[in-house]
């Protein structure tokens, strides 16, 4: 599932937004198709200029209320009209996401049934990454699961001692089961305040497994276009690896 909706804050419109001849949600559908682990690829929308979109370059979608106040609840509405045992949420603002990420965040559900839910992660490089509040930040425990996540700096380094920053790539992997009842679950007090939804799964007790990528093969990998000022970074990412689309 692609969650796409038109009245972004920061960037309306941004699923339609031009990448090199393509929209950003073209540029999404089709490195999801290219995933190993997924049978199907929807996008769910609740604008009909999306799915106009997605029509036009003979994609699937779904059509979502227009009165969903998160991405989660988006996603679970359309999750129940298809038959899955886990579903991926694959964000739209990633036009670069490696089909192989998204294969690495399915895998250890797989692999583990007791797991509800996981998540990607990536070592920050770029210092100009590391406080700013649209690049989100995660810690986890000796396990891989998430401690917190924070538009923050964490950890902060209060002495001199070198401390890796990660960076939180917000694809998700849901049993649907868990993601129906986390959909139902009332925002919490962190989540409000941070403005990022994964916190309700912390703050209920719930796990989730941060695998560290190994997959994100160039700078645009795990890129997420936030604002418009993110569109401009990847003209520049494009012209110094001298690409072309």
């Amino acid at each position: 599932m692609i969650p796409a909706r038109w009245a972004s804050t920061r960037f309306p419109g941004k699923p339609l937004a031009d990448i090199h001849g393509k929209s950003m949600i073209r540029r999404v559908h089709e490195q999801s198709l290219q995933a190993m682990s997924l049978d199907k690829v929807y996008v769910a929308t609740d604008d009909g200029r999306i799915a106009d979109e997605v029509k036009s370059f003979g994609g699937d979608f779904l059509m979502t209320s227009e009165d969903h106040l998160s991405g989660t609840d988006r996603l679970a509405e359309a999750a129940g009209y298809v038959d899955a045992d886990i579903v991926v949420n694959i964000q739209g603002d990633q036009p670069f996401i490696e089909p192989e990420m998204i294969d690495e965040a399915v895998q250890p559900l797989l692999d583990d049934p007791t797991l509800p839910m996981a998540t990607l992660k990536q070592k920050l490089t770029d210092p100009r990454d590391f406080d700013n509040p649209n690049v989100v930040k995660v810690v986890t425990n000796k396990d891989g699961n998430a401690l917190y996540f924070s538009r923050s700096r964490i950890p902060y380094p209060r002495q001199d001692d070198p401390a890796d920053i990660y960076e939180h790539i917000g694809l998700y992997v849901y049993r649907k089961d868990f993601l129906c009842l986390l959909a139902v679950l009332a925002p919490t007090k962190l989540e409000k305040i941070e403005r990022l939804e994964q916190l309700r799964v912390i703050e209920n007790g719930y796990k989730i497994r941060v695998i560290e990528t190994e997959k994100c093969f160039s700078e645009l990998s795990g890129f997420s276009v936030d604002t418009p000022e993110d569109l401009e970074r990847i003209t520049e990412i494009f012209k110094k690896q001298g690409l072309e689309s």
